[in-house]
């Protein structure tokens, strides 16, 4: 049995307090997520300044950290308000800022030195000598490019050793762009990626027209043999958990501020149970890896691959849609009585008899699906369909507010 003793953080998204719940709830060690400005996700709901402070005071009371995104670049007339912005961040406790762009470093340093700072992946970090200079400018940790491989990473480590901790993605969507620094939606849209209002064109459906025919559109699809055309594929470095620990990463960071509290859960808890298992036993580890990465198929994903991990990936793109193996039917809002009778919110039709799997921090439970009673009307029924709608039902094992009930894929995704 091959023990691993130093595990990495487990770094979740928040888009909101739903999600920050969820995340903390099924296993994240930390949370990161943005204000209502200066962030690379302008559309997530974010947090305003006494949601920071209630966010910041949440996680801290569970043990837990919160990072803020902050990770914009700022033009001149942008700057007093990012300073400011800042200051409330440091007052509200957070326990780091995120931050791109090397003069937002040197301002924050100078004006907030109370803050501690992070380094973007948008910083396009890739060698030693940068993390040194990031490193003398007072900042903690920086989160590499996505471009960096394994090997790289670990080299990387090697240089630095633990005098700075090091970041990487290691689940979720992937830009079309060196580490997400995309010109692509303010081009076609004005809609700034950098500013953090992209309209995510790299998923748009393209065709190709030779110059002297127009008006006769190529699609561009998929066959055996690849034909890519942005879209890039989804990063999931579920299989070479053991081998990032090894390399020396701090932190696992799972992409997705603008997903549901379903997927946070559904990701964040599978990752939480991997990582524990390897810390134990890393060939147990192994043999259990089919089970995790069949779990997070559960969740809205779209094609995925292992990025630059391994190399230069083969196929940089040509993910086609979005798939999940589950759906999102409610959410528990009380504990069981001693009868097994809780009460939950529908988000999704289901009917009895179908079958459940409960997500649960210690797992995943299976039942089938009961009649239930409309807490409003009392009325006993075998199907209903509006999302929100309050249900009472009996549960054959212990369930707590927060547990997720998944079914069968029926309406839409989550």
């Amino acid at each position: 049995m091959k023990q691993i003793q130093k595990m990495p953080e487990l770094l979740a998204p928040a888009g909101g307090m739903e999600q920050l719940r969820a995340a903390l709830r099924f296993g994240a060690d930390a949370v990161y997520g943005g204000m209502k400005h200066y962030g690379l996700r302008a559309f997530a709901g974010n947090f305003g300044p006494e949601e920071l402070r209630e966010a910041v005071v949440f996680c801290h009371q569970m043990g837990r950290k919160f990072y803020v995104t902050m990770n914009i670049f700022p033009f001149d007339d942008q700057l007093p308000g990012f300073i400011e912005a800042a200051r409330d961040a440091a007052k509200a406790g957070v326990d780091a800022a995120i931050v791109s762009d090397l003069g937002a470093i040197c301002v924050l340093r100078e004006q907030v030195p109370e803050l501690p700072l992070h380094v973007s992946t948008q910083a396009s970090t890739v060698n030693a000598p940068a993390v040194r200079q990031y490193q003398a400018m007072g900042c903690e940790r920086v989160i590499l490019a996505r471009e960096m491989s394994l090997a790289r990473i670990a080299a990387l480590h090697r240089e630095v050793g633990d005098s700075i901790q090091l970041e990487t993605f290691v689940h979720g969507a992937s830009c079309v762009a060196w580490s997400g620094r995309c010109l692509l939606s303010a081009a076609l849209t004005g809609r700034s990626g950098n500013q953090g209002a992209c309209a995510q064109p790299c998923r748009w459906e393209y065709a190709v027209m030779e110059k002297k025919r127009p008006g006769e559109y190529l699609p561009v699809s998929e066959d055996l043999n690849g034909t890519y055309i942005f879209s890039a594929k989804d990063l999931n470095l579920m299989p070479l958990l053991p081998e990032l620990v090894q390399a020396g990463v701090a932190s696992l960071k799972i992409e997705g501020r603008m997903k549901t509290e379903y997927y946070v859960a559904t990701v964040v808890a599978t990752y939480r149970r991997a990582l524990d298992l390897l810390a134990r036993d890393e060939q147990a580890f192994r043999v259990a890896l089919p089970q995790f990465l069949q779990e997070l198929e559960c969740a809205s994903h779209r094609d995925s691959d292992m990025g630059f991990l391994l190399g230069n990936p083969k196929h940089p793109g040509g993910a086609e849609g979005f798939h999940q193996s589950a759906e999102y039917v409610a959410r528990v809002m009380t504990a069981s009585d001693a009868e097994g009778i809780a009460r939950v919110q529908l988000k999704n039709r289901f009917y009895a008899g179908d079958v459940w799997t409960i997500l649960q921090p210690d797992g995943v439970h299976m039942m089938t699906a009961p009649r239930f009673k409309i807490v409003e009307t009392g009325e006993e029924l075998d199907t209903y369909g509006v999302a929100g709608t309050l249900l009472e039902l009996r549960f054959p094992f212990p369930v707590a507010p927060g547990d997720l009930i998944r079914g069968a894929v029926r309406n839409h995704r989550a």
